[in-house]
């Protein structure tokens, strides 16, 4: 009796380069946890065409820098290469670790994800910044002004950094202890009229995030410089009350809310099945992060070329300015994602907006709809539906 030939786990099976009739199966080698992520790039909708470069990376690709307190990585035009008009770092600090005294060239804005962290800067005019931001909460430092970053308790932080150049990198930033490494202990001692001795312990090279002590409550630890930074660089995106419709809301933070910002941002919150409607950023590229859920995109780029990517928690996605695309849920629970530019004001432009707007007998001539239709659009943004 011929032994039955065992039928493939659906794990392995469930993904496959078909639709419809057409299409076939891979026999050959698969992996089929990444197929999973990717349904849309393995069986693409039949309105997919061209090529366009990938518009997807995930964070879990991206090499992790462990440390004492925690770990840091990031997603550069390095990783995603479509990317350069923003870079982005997913950083952890435990309870009291620090993400040492720096600078860097590019401004930085932030999301806390999780937990709560304390904040200082000085700026240029030795005017200070200190605050304690929590879930919900985020920052913008200036480019090129110092800064420091520390988990409280119980259990630190997790947060997500925003920089306004895709060549930015976490890992080149302007740390205080390596430039003080770099530095001859004789000309430390002249600049700060102390011994030379006084120099005896500092590090040998930078300490990036290391772990220390849960400062004291912010009373007991705030340092006052030459007065207060004239601005508040710490924002409550996530605390904003949300513009809400039918399937879903939105908060924006641009210069309207939050001045100091070079960023603009809108976090989308999507019902299982609805979709933020099809429309294009006349200003800037647009850099995404998913928070949760799982949610698909169609970029169209011009020339017949349109594609389709999949997304989930923790990945990035990306559209170059003016390429008209949408965003959908196509999970069971809240599809949760950042819209970032590079622009210190957000703008979009919607299709159906545009049609409303548009003489209906010129409209009708390009695509032979009904009248009924146009009437029915609402003449205001609906960036949910």
């Amino acid at each position: 009796m011929a032994k039955k030939k065992p039928r493939p786990p659906k794990s392995l099976s469930a993904v496959q380069p078909i639709r419809g009739n057409e299409g076939a199966t891979v026999l050959g080698p698969t992996n089929p946890a990444r197929a999973a992520e990717s349904r849309s790039r393995v069986a693409p909708p039949k309105t997919d065409h061209g090529t366009l470069p990938s518009l997807r990376w995930s964070f879990c690709d991206s090499h992790n820098r462990l440390s004492e307190g925690g770990w840091a990585r990031q997603t550069t035009v390095r990783e995603l290469p479509i990317a350069t008009e923003i870079a982005g770092v997913n950083m952890r600090l435990k309870a009291g670790a620090v993400r040492e005294m720096h600078w860097h060239e590019e401004g930085e804005w932030a999301y806390m994800l999780k937990g709560s962290a304390r904040i200082t800067l000085v700026d240029q005019n030795l005017r200070t910044f200190q605050a304690d931001v929590g879930e919900g909460e985020g920052w913008f430092f200036p480019a090129g002004i110092p800064h420091s970053i520390q988990g409280l308790g119980p259990d630190g932080c997790e947060f997500l950094l925003v920089f306004d150049d895709g060549d930015f990198d976490e890992n080149s930033t302007f740390q205080l202890t390596d430039w003080l490494a770099c530095t001859p202990k004789e000309i430390l001692a002249k600049n700060f009229h102390t011994t030379v001795s006084a120099f005896d312990k500092i590090p040998t090279e930078e300490l990036y995030i290391f772990q220390t002590k849960v400062p004291p409550p912010l009373s007991k630890d705030r340092v006052l410089g030459l007065g207060p930074v004239p601005v508040d660089l710490k924002h409550r995106m996530g605390k904003m009350d949300p513009v809400r419709m039918k399937y879903g809301s939105v908060r924006i933070l641009d210069t309207k809310l939050f001045p100091p910002t070079t960023i603009s941002a809108a976090l989308v919150e999507l019902e299982p099945g609805a979709l933020r409607e099809l429309h294009w950023h006349p200003n800037a590229d647009e850099w995404q992060y998913y928070v949760s859920g799982q949610g698909r995109m169609t970029v169209f780029a011009s020339n017949r070329s349109a594609q389709t990517f999949d997304y989930l928690a923790g990945d990035v996605g990306y559209v170059p300015r003016a390429q008209p695309h949408y965003v959908e849920n196509t999970g069971k629970t809240t599809l949760r994602f950042f819209e970032m530019f590079r622009s210190p004001k957000f703008e979009d432009v919607p299709l159906a907006q545009w049609l409303a707007f548009t003489p209906h007998e010129l409209v009708r001539a390009h695509l032979n709809i009904d009248e009924s239709l146009l009437k029915k659009i609402p003449k205001r943004k609906m960036p949910i539906t």
